[in-house]
């Protein structure tokens, strides 16, 4: 039993658009392979406990070389096109609430807590998960259910896999409860919520890892017991 209330969830599917398959953004971490299913999972899940689906979609003009409405790569998975949802956004900034109805339908609705799930953890997932804190909303973020491409420019370079982990652990520090999409089922089973993490703990347990790989990498190996066996 929890003395938490029972959140009052949406499940936010974000732009699983063929971009992010056969396009020119096509997700490196955690591969599609993996990470499409969960998403059907999560839908399906949402949909059997009466937990409204929200499908959002990413457009621009026709010409441009990235998500032009009405070109190949511009349409949704049929993974999740093909499933049950209970509201529809299209979408031209990475927020999904900038421009859009999505707060409004929100407060209609009268949910507090948004499950996130989609493409790019980096972009769209970030500025929604973002913008979903500091709007007073509870935010969870299923790892294995999002994904990231590498980037590289003038400030450095990060592999797909840097910049999934790296967002995750601070979406759980402060801003999402980060859960596979397996534990945020039985979450949804049991209506209770899932734990977050907070600044100052996870700053403490940092500092503490990189004290303990700095040791180990400055102590001089231990001396041999005499006697002992080698």
């Amino acid at each position: 039993m929890t003395s938490q209330a029972s959140p009052r969830r949406a499940l936010v599917v974000i732009d699983v658009q063929n971009e992010y398959f056969t396009g020119g953004l096509q997700i490196e971490y955690p591969p599609v392979e993996q990470t499409l299913p969960n998403i059907a999972r999560a839908m399906d899940a949402a949909h059997a406990a009466g937990i409204p689906v929200v499908v959002v979609q990413h457009s621009e003009p026709p010409e441009s070389p990235l998500f032009g409405k009405g070109t190949t790569h511009w349409p949704l998975h049929e993974a999740v096109a093909g499933r049950p949802r209970d509201h529809y956004i299209e979408k031209h900034w990475p927020s999904v609430f900038t421009g859009t109805d999505f707060a409004d339908w929100l407060s209609r609705h009268g949910i507090d807590t948004l499950t996130v799930v989609g493409y790019m953890t980096q972009n769209c997932d970030a500025s929604t998960v973002f913008e979903a804190t500091h709007r007073g909303l509870k935010v969870e973020f299923l790892a294995d259910a999002s994904g990231a491409i590498p980037y590289a420019n003038g400030a450095g370079s990060a592999s797909a896999e840097e910049i999934h982990r790296v967002f995750s652990v601070v979406f759980h520090s402060r801003f999402a409860a980060v859960a596979s999409t397996g534990d945020w089922i039985d979450a949804v089973k049991d209506r209770t919520p899932l734990p977050m993490d907070n600044i100052p703990a996870s700053f403490a347990r940092g500092r503490a890892t990189a004290s303990a790989g700095a040791d180990s990498r400055t102590s001089p190996a231990p001396l041999p017991v005499q006697g002992s066996a080698s």
